[in-house]
This record gives structure tokens, C-alpha cells and sequence, in this order.
């Protein structure tokens, strides 16, 4: 019985020590991004995601840290590296959390930064993917406001090119803004981002 004490009590430490391992690599992560120290950041979630191939979270803020530096990026080069190890890390993740429509939105998310970078180029071949996806991930996950947001912005942006009218979509972005409101998971590092973004976007709604 003592013996199975001590075991246990002996496992318990190794789980908390490899949580606590964790948590100290993700916060730091995630200061080194504040920072907008981009290249750092990423390398520090890849090798937390190495050592939690189990967790989507490290490899799907890989592909976010990547993603987001690539708008506004001209050298081609640093782009397409960016955007494929963002593409890498996020079909991992989503062979770990299948059906989520939170790295649903973040595939969209690098199908729009090649289309930023090249419309020409990629709009045409992208697009109808990215109206695929965040339509699977609507219907996951309606009540994600990361998800509603997402979808509205796109559509709004998609309604710009073709000259109309984009007011249609204003209410999603109301709607999305009542889910961030209420919106909670209890998972450490679970995306919180899209806020912001949401009442800047809608108070230059119907403009």
C-alpha cells in the first residue's frame, strides 16, 4: 500500500512538473510574440508542440504567429516560408482536433494571406476553398465568435470585389460580438483573439 502511495504521488509530480514545463514555455511564447519577436515565438511553440504532439494548441499558434506576420509581407520568399510552415503545423492540428472549427477559420486565415499577397495569382483558386471551410466551421461551431466573425469579414470582402453591397453582413458581425461577450472555454490557451477586430470592423460597417 505504501509503495502504491509513493507511486502515485511520484506520477502526480511528473504530471505537474511536464503541466507546469508547459505553461512556463506557452507564456513565455506568447510574451516573445507580444514583442513581435515573430521568429522566436514560432520556434518556442514548435518545440512545445514536439514535445505535446498530442495538444493542437502549440502547433495551431505556430500557424497563427506565421499567418499574421505574413499580411503586408512583400519579400516572397520569407512569405512562403512563413505560410508554409503555417500550413504544416495546422494539418497537424487538425489531425489531432478533426472537425474544429476553430483551425478551420485559421486555414481560411492562410488561404487569405496568399490571396492578399497575390490576387491575381491565388484569389481565383483559394477563394471557393475558403467559402468551403468557413462553412464547415460555421456549422461545427455556430456559437464561436472567432467563427461567426471570420465568416462575416470574409464574406464582406468577397462582397467588396464583386462591387456590392456589404451591409447584409453587419449583422453577423453584432451577432459575433454577442458571442465573444459570452463565449468562454475552460482550456488553457484556448484562442481568445477577434474582439477588437470585431468592433473596429463593424463600426466601419455599411460604409
Amino acid at each position: 500500500m505504501k509503495k502504491l502511495i509513493i507511486l502515485t504521488l511520484f506520477l502526480t509530480s511528473i504530471a505537474s512538473n511536464a503541466q507546469d514545463k508547459y505553461t512556463k514555455g506557452m507564456e513565455k511564447a506568447f510574451q516573445l510574440w507580444s514583442e513581435q519577436k515573430n521568429l522566436d515565438a514560432s520556434n518556442l511553440f514548435e518545440r512545445i508542440a514536439m514535445a505535446e504532439q498530442n495538444n493542437w494548441l502549440p502547433y495551431y499558434y505556430v500557424a497563427l504567429v506565421n499567418t499574421t506576420a505574413s499580411f503586408g509581407e512583400k519579400d516572397v520568399e520569407k512569405l512562403t516560408q512563413q505560410l508554409e510552415k503555417a500550413k504544416e503545423f495546422i494539418d497537424i492540428a487538425k489531425r489531432i482536433s478533426p472537425d474544429n472549427g476553430e483551425i478551420l477559420v485559421m486555414e481560411a486565415m492562410i488561404n487569405t494571406a496568399w490571396i492578399a499577397f497575390d490576387g491575381a495569382t491565388y484569389g481565383m483558386t483559394l477563394s471557393g476553398k475558403n467559402a468551403q471551410l468557413y462553412q464547415k466551421a460555421l456549422e461545427l461551431a455556430p456559437a464561436n465568435p472567432r467563427v461567426v466573425f471570420s465568416k462575416a469579414e470574409w464574406d464582406m470582402g468577397s462582397a467588396r470585389f464583386f462591387g456590392q453591397d456589404t451591409t447584409p453582413y453587419c449583422k453577423d458581425v453584432e451577432k459575433a460580438l454577442q458571442l465573444f461577450a459570452n463565449f468562454s472555454n475552460d482550456t488553457p490557451y484556448y484562442p481568445s483573439w477577434g474582439k477588437n477586430r470585431a468592433k473596429a470592423v463593424l463600426e466601419q460597417c455599411g460604409e
